[in-house]
């Protein structure tokens, strides 16, 4: 039987809906801070590493997307096989964007980070 208690107003809540009013509201709570920094864990070089060949590898992927969207688009392109010339299209526009995408990742995770320590 889950425990029932007089939450804010006298209602009765359960002991997870009063902890979660007390989350919302701020009460009970010191001021937490975060200062993410990598090298503060084992492992951090490793994970480092790890993240730089996926994220070599993904942009080979692209590369080979890139070229093979290409060259689908130039043989539908010159054979009249509209299907064909479009998912080639589709498929140079796609890996385009993912490259785009895999350079500008750290910028954007750092983007949102910022923006998200400005709230208050």
């Amino acid at each position: 039987m889950e425990h029932l208690e007089r939450g804010p107003a006298g209602l009765v809540v359960s002991g997870l809906q009063v902890s979660a009013w007390i989350l919302v509201h701020g009460v009970a709570i010191g001021t937490v801070t975060m200062a993410p920094n990598t090298g503060d864990l084992p492992g951090s070089q490793v994970l480092q590493s790890l993240t730089n060949g996926i994220g070599g590898w993904a942009l080979m992927f692209a590369l080979v997307g890139l070229v093979v969207g290409a060259a689908a688009w130039a043989f539908g392109a010159h054979s009249q096989n509209y299907q064909q010339s479009f998912i080639g299209r589709r498929t140079v526009l796609i890996s385009g964007l993912a490259a785009l995408l895999i350079g500008a990742a750290p910028a954007i995770v750092n983007f949102f980070f910022a923006t998200g320590q400005k709230i208050h």
